[in-house]
């Protein structure tokens, strides 16, 4: 911690000698005349820019010959004014037009974020991605966002391409996302191992580049009653840019310091990225184009050397795989007259994947010493398009507000296999595979009608719609070669070594149908009082029908405190990859290959074992919580949260089809239940999903923000908090696994539901900018995660803290300079043997990953 301080007081100490000449000069100030504390205001086209201080001034030196100036403050609509000395700036409070997208969480087009009776973050993209060295969009909101956790994870199959996200520590598939208000299609991938989503489908976030993105809002509330299945934790809706006149490109490099290698490499995994957004106003009725390109590439971490008793190394490969992204987005708006607009957005995702897989050492019997003498690493690819296009109007009809839109989304995920090879082949091998892949399509018809009556008391808001939408899902196999037994070494195990290929018996094409109706209200009983409450029909054709209800209240105590509350019931239909999914793959346990049986919810065995089909999750959500701003230099929020989900959907222990024979420790002795049905499979060990846990999540969210004037700058202080404790109630077995509960769903599984994200999470940010530089720095303590190693023996990861830091110089008024590093103190979770962890490796993915101190360099420019 001395360290830390000594790193504050050497930033604030450095940049104060900026300080630079007043050219421009003004005020800010609210409706009534009240100073506005921490507006920014910028020099429009430039990166030049400032803050207001405690009495709402500001200064500012000029960079353009004809300077305009462009005011913004949360919960205020933007304004734009020529620069000048003396300047007065009134700011109108923000409300939401039929051109803007809502803010999260309500329907009402006259609520701002600040008197929203849900809590809600507004993430200023632009902000992060300048002073930040995350790139992309998950590892950006996990050092921003406390109750949002997203890690890296490493010899986990497809999840070391798909990053798993969760929010409020519950699982990836119980938070729904939007993009600009309007549902996102998941991943056609379900994660099977790593230690967070286990079992679970998700929403890859990392298909929008975030230079595409205006801001990120995350409603930390559960609302499936107003957006309907996957909301239980909360939503998390990205607004796409709609800057016209404006062109921003950015070259970003960094590496991380190579501790750990099994070389004498300085630095590895090398990311690149580099992207450019321009937007085009076309005509004066606010029509526009914006469009976006990103470029990433990422190189391969190598974090195996970690000594492993007398067998030396568990695997001579291991850290983060090799991606390559390439994306392309476009946000626009088409005005048809002025009470109606045509809106199209959406793009493509193209991404390949290089990851580690497990080492198969030169005497390994699934090795052929013929084609690799000293042994291999085999390699995953991945090769994932992802495309979304979303078309609607909005227009007026009569009093009411129409939003009438289609939506279609695409994921396709398709695995490779390279240096490997199928041992039953024997020498003539070939060394790479076509392993097969699935995909999930979703096409989302909705029509939605808003109306504002301003004379009902207070105001009342009413919000009405409909929806309907399909699924489809298909998994489909690989070339023979990757999945079948050959006549050269029959007695061998058959397949592509590191990740067998999906088999035609796999195979499945599957849809469903979906229909949802909606009604919310809102009402504001005197000006401090506002109730609200939402209803949701909803009905699949797999599963049948569910009704939810919210109702929530806020009210204003004071001008500067306020109470607010929510209570609300919600639903998660299972994924069709979570009902549909079938393979055979191999896994390693205490490092001894395991061939191990996924099996669909109408596999045989399955049936046989009497598990039923799968249904949905169901939660009760509960949120107290109270906000206060003291002016506009201070702000507090606190909430206090309670969700119960009943029947989650989750990926079973592993049943054995032999087990340790009690009475002859040399001998095992076939499971009574399943061992014969497994063993007749060719497999040692099954797995199936199951609506088996019930959990309770008891947590507080704390989010305190101050702004100040030191010296002749301005600095900007946030701590944030989350606190989560995640209870799991009781596991249910069923058919001829009734009583097996510690097989069925035992503490290891239920250590990787629990370790979804650390019991807390702090985040302290301070950002001080003066003149021409900026320096952010950022402290994050991660608390410890308990997890089973492969030898039933717990696993403690200890609390970590990491440091950020990053200085900022603007070059030219469209230029900006940025350097710095994320984990500057190079930290790493605890080590623990190799042999034991889910990767293979020293670290399962927990806290802020393994890849140690990360240096970073970006060239901005905003023109």
């Amino acid at each position: 911690m001395k360290q830390n301080l000594l790193a504050i007081t050497l930033c604030v100490a450095s940049v104060a000698a900026f300080g630079q000449g007043q050219a421009l000069m003004g005020q800010v100030l609210d409706a009534n005349g009240k100073p506005v504390i921490g507006a920014t205001v910028v020099e429009k086209g430039t990166n030049n820019g400032t803050a207001t201080n405690n009495d709402g001034r500001f200064t500012l030196s000029a960079r353009t010959a004809s300077p305009r100036l462009v005011v913004s403050s949360i919960g205020f609509a933007v304004q734009e004014v020529s620069g000048g000395s003396g300047l007065r700036v009134q700011l109108a409070e923000s409300s939401t037009s039929l051109s803007d997208v809502q803010v999260v969480g309500s329907r009402s087009q006259n609520r701002s974020v600040t008197d929203s009776p849900s809590p809600v973050d507004i993430i200023d993209l632009r902000e992060v991605t300048t002073k930040t060295g995350q790139l992309d969009v998950n590892q950006l909101l996990q050092f921003v966002a406390p109750s949002f956790n997203s890690n890296r994870q490493t010899g986990s199959d497809g999840a070391d391409h798909v990053d798993p996200a969760s929010l409020r520590g519950l699982g990836p598939d119980q938070t729904l996302v939007l993009v600009n208000g309007k549902r996102q299609h998941q991943s056609a991938l379900v994660n099977l191992f790593g230690s967070r989503g286990r079992g679970n489908t998700g929403t890859d976030l990392n298909v929008l580049p975030a230079a595409s993105i205006e801001r990120i809002e995350i409603l930390r509330d559960g609302a499936a009653a107003q957006y309907g299945s996957d909301a239980i934790a909360g939503v998390i809706n990205i607004v796409l840019k709609t800057s016209v006149k404006e062109l921003t490109a950015s070259a970003n490099y960094g590496a991380y310091d190579a501790k750990y290698r099994r070389d004498s490499e300085k630095f590895d995994g090398g990311n690149f990225n580099a992207n450019v957004n321009y937007g085009v106003g076309l005509g004066e009725k606010g029509s526009f184009i914006n469009g976006t390109l990103d470029f990433n590439q990422r190189q391969h971490t190598q974090r195996a050397a970690v000594p492993v008793g007398p067998d030396g190394l568990a695997r001579r490969e291991y850290g983060d795989p090799k991606v390559s992204n390439l994306a392309a987005y476009v946000n626009s708006k088409f005005a048809l007259s002025d009470k109606a607009h045509v809106y199209v957005f959406g793009g493509a995702n193209k991404r390949r994947g290089d990851a580690y897989a497990w080492t198969r050492f030169a005497d390994d019997d699934r090795n052929v010493p013929a084609i690799y003498p000293n042994g291999f690493d085999p390699i995953i690819t991945s090769d994932i398009v992802d495309v979304s296009v979303v078309a609607g109007v909005r227009t007026k009809l009569g009093e009411w507000d129409l939003d009438v839109s289609n939506n279609f989304g695409s994921n396709r995920f398709e695995y490779g296999v390279k240096n490997s090879l199928n041992a039953t082949l024997g020498a003539s091998s070939p060394t790479s595979f076509d392993a097969g892949g699935f995909q999930l399509q979703q096409d989302v018809v909705s029509l939605g009608l808003t109306r504002n009556y301003k004379t009902v008391l207070q105001g009342l808001n009413l919000a009405a719609g409909a929806e309907f939408r399909r699924e489809w899902y298909s998994l489909f196999a690989g070339e023979r070669n990757s999945w079948d037994t050959f006549g050269v070494n029959p007695d061998a195990t058959p397949g592509s070594q590191g990740f067998p290929g999906y088999q035609p018996k796999d195979e499945i094409k599957a849809q469903r149908d979906n229909f949802g109706a909606y009604a919310d209200a809102e009402l504001s009983v005197t000006t401090p009082w506002l109730v609200a409450a939402a209803l949701r029909y909803e009905h699949y054709t797999d599963f049948g029908s569910t009704l939810n209800y919210k109702v929530s209240t806020r009210y204003n105590l004071t001008e500067f405190l306020t109470l607010r509350g929510t209570y609300s019931t919600g639903f998660r239909a299972p994924s069709l990859a979570q009902i549909n999914f079938n393979s055979t793959f191999t896994n390693f346990i205490n490092g001894q290959a395991v061939e191990v049986l996924l099996a669909r919810n109408n596999n045989p065995i399955t049936q046989k074992l009497g598990i039923p089909a799968l249904r949905q999750e169901t939660s009760n959500s509960a949120n107290v919580g109270l906000t206060s701003r003291i002016g506009s230099s201070l702000s507090l929020t606190v909430d206090g949260y309670y969700i119960k989900v009943k029947d989650r959907v989750v990926l079973t222990s592993p049943f054995k089809a032999r087990n340790p024979d009690p009475n002859d420790e040399d001998n095992t002795i076939l499971d009574p239940v399943i061992g014969a049905e497994l063993e007749a499979a060719g497999v040692g060990q099954a797995q199936f999903f199951a609506n088996a846990a019930d959990t309770r999540s008891l947590g507080l969210d704390v989010v305190l923000n101050h702004t100040a004037t030191v010296g002749t700058g301005r600095l900007t202080s946030s701590v944030a908090a989350n606190f989560n404790h995640l209870k799991i109630d009781r596991v249910k077995t069923s058919g001829r696994l009734t009583g097996r509960e510690d097989d069925f769903f035992g503490p290891r599984e239920q250590a990787f539901v629990k370790a979804s994200a650390p019991p807390s999470k702090i985040n302290l940010t301070l950002d001080y900018q003066v003149g021409r530089f900026s320096t952010l720095l950022r402290l994050v303590r991660f608390d410890k995660v308990k997890l089973i190693g492969y030898d039933d023996k717990p696993m403690n990861y200890a609390a970590r803290v990491t440091t950020d830091l990053t200085l900022s110089y603007a070059l030219t008024e469209h230029l900006q300079l940025s350097v710095g590093s994320t984990n500057l103190f190079n930290r790493y979770p605890t080590l623990f043997d190799p042999q034991v962890t889910e990767t293979g490796g020293a670290w399962d993915p927990v806290q802020m990953g393994s890849n140690g101190r990360f240096y970073f360099a970006k060239l901005q420019a905003r023109f």
